[in-house]
């Protein structure tokens, strides 16, 4: 998938005013955020259970080499194939030669947001070979030619009608607005590709390195049916998605699945160990995991982000946060929108091109506070604009002007001495107060212009909370 991470502002705007996607959106919060409140409390021992998971995930994180190299191992032991890609190209080569080099003519897919990454799709269409999404959001954006909205519901900015229309202009269904009669639609058109395929390819929730099983978390079934169809089965993730036991899968399993959707348990969680033995009754006959970095090292490496790579994908953060609820998934740009998606974003793809994504936060702390493993995403959204506002040694980030610079060492100057920021208080109110309209300006010249596009500016009031504290306690 192409970034397009610059346009933010542009998409953002078109989405606050598409009523029907704004309708769409409101759903999420009564919908899986009060979900996933209500799954949290009444989990025993809940907040324990977080700090646990975040333990798992900072301790895998710090030893990352080491639980890789584990999972090699056991990978192969399985009898599978084990691939470490040093980005998306490198991992999307290897599946299309692997698809290639056997032949294969279908490919069906399981939602996978690191093969959104890869841009796999248009790289397998390219080379002659059908990739279909099995999952029916998955499917539906397929079908519109879009990407994900969200990352749990990525077609959560269609309605019913919507999809009636591309289903009859995709497939020739007749129109229904009866979500069973259009599930059936996808669930005819997909059942013949299922039997069609060569080659299943899917993401992971999560890898256990000392079994080197692929852990996959579904509601519809597409994901067992993807990996045990075909003759191939190739998984696709990050290497942040690696756990050390299935100890501490079934921990981050109860987190993920309750904080995404609510649910105590999802309908279905697969687990994979490698291709088909003789005693297994289906199964593939080829395992192959791919293992993608694609800029995670960049995150790992830098102290500051590196609490990024805790993330279970869940989705809970985007639920909770004012700004994702208004301006939607496409909006980002990229693969990862939302909070997270605002700090793995511009750090995967070119943190000078999507400058407005650490900005799009209102920093209230909703998505740390939903977090299932306490992420910790306002301190790094802080940290980020940090680096686009003052520079960075190492990336040509500096977006501040000469004047803004300037303008806030003035400030800060000013600020610092108590008898400086006085008088420059009472001279502000001296020459604003000809221009201001009950104590409130309705528009501030030049620089300072952005300050009143969208609200009033109370001018500096007549007297200062300091002497009103000294007044008040005399």
């Amino acid at each position: 998938m192409k970034p397009v991470t610059e346009k933010f502002r542009d998409i953002a705007l078109d989405t606050l005013n598409d009523s029907k996607i704004q309708a769409n959106l409101n759903a999420l919060y009564e919908g899986f955020h009060s979900r996933r409140i209500a799954a949290g409390s009444a989990t025993h021992n809940w907040e324990d259970l977080r700090e646990h998971g975040r333990s798992i995930r900072e301790h895998t994180v710090e030893n990352l080499d080491f639980y890789i190299e584990i999972l090699e191992q056991a990978v192969v032991a399985n009898g599978g194939n084990f691939y470490l890609a040093s980005d998306a190209d490198e991992a999307a080569n290897y599946v299309v030669e692997l698809a290639k080099s056997k032949n294969v003519k279908t490919v069906i897919k399981s939602k996978s947001m690191l093969s959104e990454e890869m841009s796999l799709n248009s790289k397998l269409e390219q080379n002659n070979v059908e990739p279909i999404e099995t999952d029916l959001g998955e499917y539906i954006i397929q079908l519109a030619d879009e990407t994900p909205f969200h990352i749990i519901a990525p077609a959560m900015h269609k309605d019913r009608s919507d999809v009636a229309d591309l289903f009859s202009e995709k497939l020739g269904a007749a129109k229904s607005s009866d979500v069973n009669e259009l599930a059936g639609v996808a669930r005819s058109q997909l059942r013949e590709k299922f039997f069609q395929a060569d080659m299943g390819v899917t993401g992971a929730n999560f890898v256990v390195a000392e079994t080197g099983t692929v852990a996959l978390v579904s509601n519809e079934g597409n994901g067992r049916m993807c990996t045990s169809m075909p003759k191939i089965h190739v998984a696709v993730t990050g290497m942040e998605k690696i756990v050390p036991t299935m100890n501490e899968l079934s921990t981050l399993l109860r987190l993920l699945i309750r904080s995404a959707t609510g649910q105590w348990i999802s309908s279905y969680v697969t687990t994979i160990n490698g291709p088909r033995s003789s005693y297994d009754e289906d199964g593939p006959e080829e395992f192959h995991l791919v293992l993608v970095d694609n800029g995670r090292s960049k995150l790992l490496s830098d102290p500051e982000l590196r609490e990024a790579l805790l993330c279970v994908r869940c989705g809970a953060c985007m639920n909770a946060c004012p700004v994702y609820r208004k301006v939607g998934g496409h909006s980002y740009g990229w693969v990862y929108p939302g909070p997270i998606g605002a700090i793995v974003s511009p750090v995967l793809t070119d943190l000078k091109q999507a400058k407005d994504l650490p900005f799009a936060s209102s920093l209230c702390g909703a998505c740390h506070e939903a977090c299932p493993v306490k992420i910790n995403i306002p301190r790094m959204l802080l940290h980020l604009r940090r680096k686009l506002s003052e520079g960075d040694n190492d990336l040509d980030t500096q977006s501040s002007s000469v004047f803004e610079r300037g303008f806030m060492k003035g400030f800060s100057k000013i600020a610092g001495n108590p008898l400086l920021m006085g008088f420059s208080v009472k001279f502000l109110r001296v020459i604003l107060l000809p221009f201001s309209k009950n104590g409130r300006l309705k528009k501030l010249p030049g620089y300072l212009s952005g300050w009143t596009e969208y609200r009033t500016f109370p001018i500096p009031a007549k007297v200062s909370f300091r002497r009103l504290w000294k007044l008040k306690n005399r």
